[in-house]
């Protein structure tokens, strides 16, 4: 097996079990040395601290950081550990996450704030203490985890939903951001049985969607020559792409704009109609593509 992340330094939170635990296996599997974050709890890190020994007992490099997400110093010092260890990190995969599920009607706010606080400023944490390491080494690798619940929307999971989707957005503008000095960010969107699933989907389909199932994905959003913005959907062994795309839409002229309302509930389907629908490569492709629609060219060039 080819070592494809031979002494890449990685940092997983939420790594103590379920897919950070598979993920942090799997990076290490692939030569890199990782650090092993999670949650001290009422175990103080047990399940992180058998990670590390997992990964060690096959030759593996690792340490363990038990440190809360929701705590940028508590990031920071993750970092810095990083950093006093191996003097580099190249990769950080923003694992970290809970449940709250309820639905909307019945959800008290705390619930909804706890979720976006974790996965969405977990993330935020945890990547604002490498970002500045990775401009100055000139290379990083970063993915976040999303989910179909937020590209798609799940029954009882608008709090999940909401900070799942808030981390695509995240990842597309770091990923602009991050070009010039080759930060490369990526979304993986997994499904799998993990502790946060357990009671959620049957027995049956659980033992398919095992964790191990998913980590094979992460890889090539790491690796030297990853791409960028791309959404990776896996589980159960299988893998795809995710886009969010545009259609063509229609334009209505300046003269009809008293009556554009009516005008739009007439021909919806074409606004829908996704026959040649793009790609954007950032927020400005809207603005390009409605002004092209509505402005002559030489009007848009001056």
């Amino acid at each position: 097996m080819k070592k494809l992340l031979h002494n890449r330094v990685a940092i997983v939170t939420g790594a103590g079990g379920g897919l950070g635990r598979a993920h942090a296996l799997e990076l290490a599997r692939h030569g890199a040395r990782v650090i092993v974050n999670d949650i001290a709890g009422a175990t103080n890190g047990a399940a992180a601290r058998a990670v590390v020994d997992d990964i060690r007992s096959v030759g593996g490099e690792a340490h363990l950081h038990l440190g809360d997400v929701t705590r940028a110093e508590d990031m920071q010092a993750m970092a810095d550990q990083a950093m006093t260890a191996w003097g580099r990190i190249d990769i950080l995969v923003n694992n970290a996450g809970i449940l709250r599920d309820k639905t909307f009607a019945k959800m008290p706010l705390d619930d909804f704030r706890l979720v976006l606080e974790v996965h969405v400023m977990g993330a935020v944490n945890a990547t604002k203490a490498v970002w500045a390491q990775m401009q100055n080494q000139q290379y990083g690798r970063i993915v976040m985890t999303t989910s179909s619940s937020g590209l798609y929307g799940n029954f009882g999971q608008a709090n999940y939903g909401a900070a799942k989707m808030a981390l695509v957005g995240f990842m597309q503008t770091l990923a602009l951001e991050g070009m010039k000095r080759n930060i490369r960010v990526n979304c993986l969107a997994p499904t799998a049985a993990t502790g946060m699933t357990h009671g959620v989907l049957p027995p049956e389909v659980l033992a398919k969607l095992a964790p191990e199932q998913v980590s094979p994905a992460l890889v090539p959003l790491v690796v030297e020559d990853a791409p960028t913005r791309m959404i990776m959907l896996a589980g159960a062994g299988s893998f795809e792409a995710a886009h969010i795309t545009m259609t063509q839409g229609i334009h209505i002229a300046d003269e009809a704009c008293a009556d554009a309302g009516e005008l739009l509930c007439d021909r919806l389907a074409d606004v829908q109609d996704r026959s040649g629908e793009l790609v954007p490569q950032s927020g400005w492709a809207q603005y390009e593509h409605e002004l092209k629609k509505g402005m002559p060219e030489q009007e848009l060039a001056s």
